[in-house]
């Protein structure tokens, strides 16, 4: 019986999941990068910005990571592309739940974020 449980909600999860992915907007389904590009890179931009506002909690060697999964740090530039899926879904453009604040970042540097990242964070 407890297997049957298991499957029965094994099965309504993987269905809710699914639901989620047909009729659920994504942050990224907004993402776009003009055709031109962008001039933002991660010397120019990205760098300082993850360091100001991410690395806090998102670095290897962070002191307190106040609830930052172990797993997920932004050490380099090779970090922040791995994980630019997460990191515009709650961080870019209007997308506001990290940082967790209270010094959190200006729109317009959330909008260069969203560009950067919908850009490919070159």
């Amino acid at each position: 019986m407890t297997s049957r449980l298991q499957s029965s909600a094994g099965a309504s999860a993987r269905a809710l999941a699914l639901l989620c992915l047909l009729g659920c907007e994504s942050p990224w389904d907004s993402a776009t990068c003009a055709d031109e590009g962008t001039d933002l890179t991660y010397e120019s931009f990205g760098r300082g910005f993850i360091g100001a506002y991410c690395q806090s909690c998102h670095a290897s060697n962070a002191k307190d990571r106040r609830g930052a999964p172990t797993g997920i740090s932004f050490d380099t530039h090779e970090d922040v592309v791995e994980w630019i899926d997460r990191i515009y879904d709650r961080s870019a453009g209007e997308n506001v739940s990290m940082p967790p604040g209270p010094d959190d970042p200006p729109e317009a540097e959330r909008q260069k974020l969203e560009e950067w990242l919908a850009c490919g964070a070159p």
